[in-house]
């Protein structure tokens, strides 16, 4: 296909607003499946995605499509993600494409991740076609929606399409804009191939399978390759595209996007955003590739059964290759064993990395709660980060939390519950703004960590579902944080520990006994749960011990005997809490992270 006929898009938008229906139309209309083999969400090819209702993975498929002038283009589709923990699978995918889709409800109209995700598109310099999706429906306002991306974004909206992806209104004006305003790739083929690593995933027959967008010179099969940041080099064996059944090719040329296999067993030797070249004839500079994104919310992960460590090893190793923006690094526990300590993009992110180990890999895992990466000055000078609340030095003279910039939309009638909640969480408003006669768009300061426990779910559930919200870090502020330690029996459990904010660590603490009293199993022996912060004790909650009654035997007959037997049984408890361990449950650890909710 020649390279003026290739075009490279993404569609975009915010969650629920049509974008997974429209990718289904697209296929459809362009012949890629039998209408009768198209099912709702065709490239969320993951159950958690159909089961969700979400995309979490970019997905990348080849169509062809005859224009009204009679030519016939190749469409390569990248399909996005819309949740904000998914952002930075966005912006692979819009590195890979000269163009993109923006689809907004046409009853809901812009909303946080709207934004976010056409503020990534223009900052790739994309050309962006808007698309009022949703028409269909009854309360549809396509002329205010239009109006409202206009005021909001500032995208000129005279030529949007207005359209339905489910029941495939305007689809076709969408497929010509795209062949008509979208510019072809651009990029020089008898130039050294440059071809961009944007996906990657193990296959247990084929080893590494890699994503590549092909930016100069072309690829096959039998050519010698290397991966510029690590200089390893490997004969490709397989070349080919998705449409959306897997296709072998001859080779991919300059423009196009598909796949590649080289016999890659190690799944360290290829790293998204890497430059391939040719081994006998390199690149001088590899292509910009992707800013190193840094996970916000850690949490440690450990296989219930500690035989599983090696296997919980090689499954993160495996899905780090899928999913670049989470890290791991071994950590060992006093209360749980050999495990990993986790680095996410959110807490959804958290809960679906978890979910697919789970599932993909046969694990059965525990997660510690979720904590924040904390900033401390030690001796004037000294910075260090701390994930892990264990970690935090007995000294220090300056302590810093992750603050963010949260965007929040919202009808104007739960404006005020919002406002509230955000007040509650330690929250600086920065922007108040009306939007059209309903609609406001809030902007505050928040500690991540205050956004960690139940922020989301409070949100939806205090403006009925309609608010949506967007973040981004910021930095790094002083705040009176201390250590909440939980301790059993006197010893401390390193996997129960938190960082908090003064002012709420009593009530934090009195929750967390109280939680943890309902489901420590009984000992032979009374077992204290305790809340502490330094030395002090703050709260505290009782298992009382399983009692055998000694002196059943005991009827009538002198007092002092039954005193006797009380005695030696209380010195036999005294000696097994001295000496007796107290099994933690599974239960106590989910117990921790509902305290709050």
């Amino acid at each position: 296909m020649a390279q003026k006929n290739i075009r490279n898009f993404s569609i975009i938008a915010h969650i629920d607003h049509g974008k997974s229906t429209l990718a289904d139309r697209f296929l459809e209309l362009t012949g890629a499946l039998a209408k009768k083999d198209i099912t709702k969400q065709v490239l969320d090819s993951m159950d958690l995605e159909k089961e969700r209702g979400i995309t979490i993975k970019a997905h990348a498929v080849r169509l062809a499509y005859e224009s009204s002038d009679g030519v016939t283009y190749v469409l390569n589709l990248i399909d996005t993600p819309g949740h904000v923990d998914f952002s930075y699978e966005v912006s692979r995918s819009l590195a890979s494409c000269e163009g993109a889709v923006l689809v907004v409800d046409a009853t809901q109209g812009v909303e946080a991740q709207t934004l976010a995700n056409t503020y990534l598109a223009l900052e790739h310099n994309l050309e962006i076609i808007p698309v009022i999706n949703k028409i269909d429906l009854p309360q549809a306002e396509p002329q205010r929606i239009i109006q409202q991306i206009e005021d909001i974004i500032g995208l000129d909206c005279s030529e949007a399409i207005e359209a339905s992806a489910k029941s495939g209104i305007g689809v076709n004006k969408i497929l010509e804009a795209i062949v008509h305003k979208i510019p072809p790739p651009k990029g020089d083929a008898t130039a050294p191939l440059r071809a961009l690593i944007f996906d990657s995933w193990f296959d247990n027959y084929k080893g590494v399978i890699v994503m590549v967008r092909v930016f100069d010179g072309s690829i096959r099969p039998g050519m010698v390759i290397t991966m510029m940041s690590t200089d390893k080099t490997f004969e490709i064996t397989d070349v080919g595209v998705f449409t959306p059944r897997l296709q072998l090719m001859n080779e991919l040329k300059c423009g196009e996007v598909g796949f590649i296999s080289a016999a890659i067993r190690n799944v360290e030797d290829t790293k998204i955003g890497d430059t391939i070249t040719n081994a006998l004839n390199p690149a001088k500079e590899p292509l910009l590739g992707y800013k190193e994104i840094k996970p916000m919310v850690f949490c440690g992960i450990y296989p219930t059964e500690t035989n599983d460590y090696e296997a919980l090893r090689d499954a993160l190793f495996k899905l780090r290759l899928n999913d670049a923006s989470f890290s791991f690094d071994p950590e060992p526990s006093t209360a749980l064993g050999f495990g990993f300590r986790c680095g996410f993009l959110g807490l959804l992110h958290m809960d679906i990395i978890k979910e697919r180990l789970e599932r993909e890999f046969n694990l059965s895992l525990i997660n510690t709660a979720p904590t924040v990466v904390y900033r401390i000055t030690i001796k004037g000078d000294t910075v260090v980060y701390v994930d892990n609340p264990t970690l935090l030095p007995e000294h220090y003279d300056k302590l810093e939390e992750p603050y963010i910039l949260a965007t929040i939309f919202v009808p104007e009638r739960f404006v005020g519950n919002v406002l509230d909640l955000c007040r509650e969480k330690r929250g600086v408003q920065k922007e108040f703004t009306f939007y059209g006669k309903d609609r406001v768009k809030v902007v505050y300061e928040l500690p991540m960590n205050e956004i960690l426990w139940d922020f989301y779910d409070k949100l939806k559930s205090i403006s009925k579902g309609y608010a949506s919200m967007d973040y981004e870090f910021i930095g790094f502020k002083e705040s009176d944080l201390v250590k909440l330690d939980i301790l059993i029996n006197g010893t401390a459990l390193d996997a129960l520990s938190t960082i908090i904010h003064k002012e709420k660590s009593y009530y934090k603490g009195r929750q967390i006994v109280e939680n943890l009293r309902a489901v420590v199993p009984r000992q032979m022996y009374e077992v204290a749960i305790q809340a502490a912060i330094g030395g002090k004790i703050i709260a505290r909650e009782s298992v009382k011990a399983l009692r055998k009654d000694v002196i059943a035997k005991c009827y009538g007959g002198d007092i002092t005997r039954k005193r006797k037997l009380l005695e030696k049984q209380k010195e036999g408890k005294k000696r097994m809490k001295q000496f007796g361990k107290v099994e933690i449950p599974q239960e106590a650890f989910l117990a921790v992270m509902r305290v709050g909710k």
